[in-house]
């Protein structure tokens, strides 16, 4: 991956799957977890609420009380969209200070930039699935130069030839919860998109230069139990090896 030294130790942290789950009252055992994180970046990568036990006002919680820790950068997931509620709540996340990504990107940095893009859920479109994340690709980085590193936010994991297709070099994904259950030897037991014993579910993954980090996520929906899989925050610190 191509990072930029300006960029050395920039920190990112993950938060995705939420589903207006509470940690703590207020969320108040994740937020601080966060703050003790001290990240450059936080990353929302979609299911910020539920679909099943709608609760926007106990999500955004969290982002006020992190407004001043780190510029949030947010995408949506199937649930947000399930809601028939999305502007409503992407709304309410700009009124926050967010940077909503709906098939856009935002280029960051001072002489040396980045570029962090992110697209909506496919479940938004009424085109398939794959047909849709390319195209989502290709508006969101349409002015993103070839050669700057670009970060991608999209809530799901197994598209990840049509990350590797639009060379992007850094992408953060959820929407797995980690396969729910976990069979220890064997891995993950199921996800949606991916039916039995899913490929991507959690951890890192890379093809033909595109790296791919799966947050197995916070909270839970239909499933309400996790099996040898725990909910996580994810942390990624970038590292340039460049000696510019």
């Amino acid at each position: 991956m191509r990072i930029p030294t300006s960029f050395d130790n920039y920190r990112i942290v993950q938060l995705s799957d939420i589903h207006d789950s509470e940690f703590g009252e207020d969320n108040s055992k994740l937020v601080n977890k966060v703050k003790q994180l001290s990240p450059n970046a936080i990353f929302i990568t979609g299911d910020f609420i539920d679909g099943n036990r709608y609760d926007l006002e106990q999500s955004l919680k969290i982002i006020r009380q992190l407004q001043a820790v780190a510029p949030f950068f947010y995408v949506t997931g199937n649930h947000e969209i399930s809601t028939n509620d999305v502007e409503f709540i992407k709304g309410k996340l700009d009124e926050l200070g967010v940077h909503v990504l709906t098939n856009e990107s935002i280029i960051i940095g001072d002489e040396v930039k980045i570029a962090i893009g992110g697209i909506d859920d496919p479940l938004s479109s009424s085109l398939a699935e794959e047909q849709y994340v390319e195209e989502a690709l290709e508006k969101a980085f349409e002015d993103v130069p070839e050669d700057m590193f670009k970060m991608l936010l999209s809530h799901r994991p197994y598209e990840l030839d049509s990350y590797v297709t639009k060379r992007i070099d850094l992408v953060f994904s959820g929407h797995a919860h980690g396969g729910q259950i976990r069979i220890p030897g064997i891995g993950a037991l199921i996800a949606p998109g991916q039916g039995w014993f899913p490929e991507y579910t959690s951890g890192i993954h890379e093809k033909s230069g595109t790296h791919l980090v799966i947050s197995r996520g916070l909270g839970n929906s239909i499933i309400p139990i996790r099996v040898f899989n725990q909910p996580e925050i994810v942390v990624v610190t970038l590292k340039s090896l460049s000696t510019e």
